[in-house]
């Protein structure tokens, strides 16, 4: 067994010993309690958990963000009102762009000045269309600062150089009279962006260059030296990260560039048959392919906990994050669309896994500082769908909404028994829960009923806080299959939720069948 082969086992021995402690924690007994410690507080949750990803890929930024100025569709400088309010109403924190795969064939100077002047490229990745790069740098930064959110771009390591790279961020951030820093006056803006977060390329073991980790942690320390700081700004560089269980890729990366990154990320997507070439309809599906999906969502849990005991060995000081910054179901496109836009339907079973997936980055907040679904609008697991003129939001998109009460709020020590869900033979825990403390004193806790045929009273007791008041919403439907349409956009949404009474020691909920449950309290 060589040094390598013993030094993986080491980490996955202490990541198992991690998961079996997790597990500890959530006996599968046939009693419901949940213990809420208010008293231990275990971190702060970064609002950046809540990122969002928008790729030139499909119809998420061409329709699905930019219409142009000329367009009929209400927009400001080209860029949608409705989505652009929808977006500012859930908080957005931060937006990751332009890719993705097409992030590592993106050129940034094909996307400056005058549109009609700008050169029309073909999209090698989705669908072979032309890209016309009307939506570059500048409108890219609008849609940040009109929705509130922070830029997070993604560099091109696959076929740009460091040059490139290093000019991109001058000609964002600099204040200087350089060239580059006159040639964005020259284009309409005076002052200088604020880019907190820059990717060193995406998906390097794939479509951005199919590199070993050796060959691409060079490259990180060689491209991340020319992403420079100027005029007072900090950029947070996020080495390019794992697929799923992939814990060597992080252990070759982290050892070698550790020095030149903040950050590395995370990709995991949930497939219900685990197959990627049938991966299933977004809204034909029974019961075996919702419990499969779930269980396969949950693994997340699993994977981060992995990836997390790499880290705290090769960075015990807990300086870099863990970057999630893609995650999110995967099912084949809706009949008759573009095979190559990936777009899909989003029903009531994706927003159990949005809130199953957002409640495992909260426990885990000490290393995972920022995630980003995939994607924004109009392509997987999208909060928004568009069509022309018409928009409607997601039961994805309710999730994101309902949780905005963990945003920067206080991780709260949790413990769960809880009674399980089977299917096939299999079982899953059937609850899944976060808690936090907001900075108004508000202890926020955020449930997931799996089952989808079974109501389940609920437990809870409070140490260190005597709740007066609550307030609590449900989302959930009479159906798995449920999703809004543009005929009938409001099939699933959030709605008052009644069945929570307090105690002397918390409180008792019957909380619904395969539901997302947000129970504020306050003393």
């Amino acid at each position: 067994m060589n040094t390598t082969t013993q030094q993986q086992n080491k980490f996955l021995g202490v990541a198992f010993l991690a998961v079996a402690t997790l597990a500890c924690t959530t006996a599968w007994a046939e009693t419901n309690l949940l213990v809420v410690d208010v008293t231990k507080q275990l971190g702060t949750i970064s609002r950046h958990i809540y990122g969002h990803f928008a790729e030139h890929l499909g119809r998420c930024i061409y329709e699905g963000v930019w219409v142009g100025p000329d367009s009929p569709i209400p927009n400001t400088r080209g860029i949608r009102n409705d989505v652009v309010e929808a977006l500012r109403k859930i908080k957005v924190p931060v937006i990751r762009w332009p890719g993705g795969c097409f992030a590592d064939e993106y050129h940034w100077k094909d996307g400056i000045g005058p549109r009609e002047l700008r050169p029309a490229r073909i999209n090698t990745h989705w669908g072979g269309v032309i890209e016309n790069n009307h939506f570059g740098t500048h409108e890219f930064l609008d849609l940040c600062e009109q929705v509130g959110a922070d830029p997070y771009i993604c560099g091109n390591v696959g076929s740009g150089t460091p040059q490139e790279m290093m000019e991109w961020v001058e000609y964002i951030t600099s204040d200087s009279n350089s060239t580059l820093a006159n040639l964005r006056r020259q284009n309409g803006r005076e002052k200088p962006w604020r880019l907190p977060f820059f990717g060193i390329g995406n998906e390097s073991w794939g479509c951005g260059g199919h590199m070993r980790p050796e060959y691409y942690a060079d490259l990180c320390r060689r491209y991340a030296t020319f992403v420079k700081n100027y005029s007072g700004n900090r950029v947070y560089k996020i080495a390019c990260g794992a697929t799923d269980w992939d814990t060597n890729w992080t252990a070759v990366v982290v050892r070698s560039a550790r020095d030149q990154i903040h950050g590395i990320s995370l990709h995991y997507y949930t497939l219900p048959t685990g197959n990627w070439s049938r991966k299933g309809s977004a809204t034909r599906f029974n019961e075996d392919q919702w419990f499969s999906t779930l269980k396969r969502a949950l693994d997340m849990d699993t994977i981060i906990a992995r990836h997390k005991a790499i880290l705290n060995e090769l960075d015990p000081r807990n300086r870099i994050g863990l970057i999630v910054d893609e995650w999110g179901t995967w099912y084949d496109v809706e009949p008759g669309t573009n095979p190559g836009f990936l777009y899909q339907q989003n029903t009531l079973r994706d927003a159990l896994v949005a809130g199953l997936t957002l409640n495992i980055f909260n426990k885990h907040c000490d290393r995972v500082k920022m995630a980003n679904i995939a994607q924004m609008v109009n392509v997987l697991q999208a909060i928004i769908l568009t069509d022309k003129e018409k928009m409607i939001l997601t039961p994805t998109y309710h999730v994101f909404e309902m949780y905005t009460v963990h945003h920067d709020s206080t991780l709260l020590d949790t413990k769960l028994e809880c009674e399980t869900y089977g299917y096939g033979g299999q079982s899953i825990p059937a609850l899944n829960v976060s808690a936090s403390k907001s900075k108004d004193g508000a202890v926020n806790i955020t449930i997931c009923n799996f089952n989808p045929g079974k109501a389940i009273p609920l437990t809870c007791e409070l140490k260190g806080f005597k709740p007066a008041k609550v307030n609590a919403r449900v989302l959930t439907a009479p159906a798995m299959q449920a999703h809004n349409t543009f005929a009938d956009p409001e099939v699933v949404k959030p709605a008052p939720f009644n069945d929570v009474k307090l105690t002397d020691s918390g409180f008792t909920a019957e909380l619904p069948s395969k539901s997302v449950v947000v129970i504020t309290l306050q003393e």
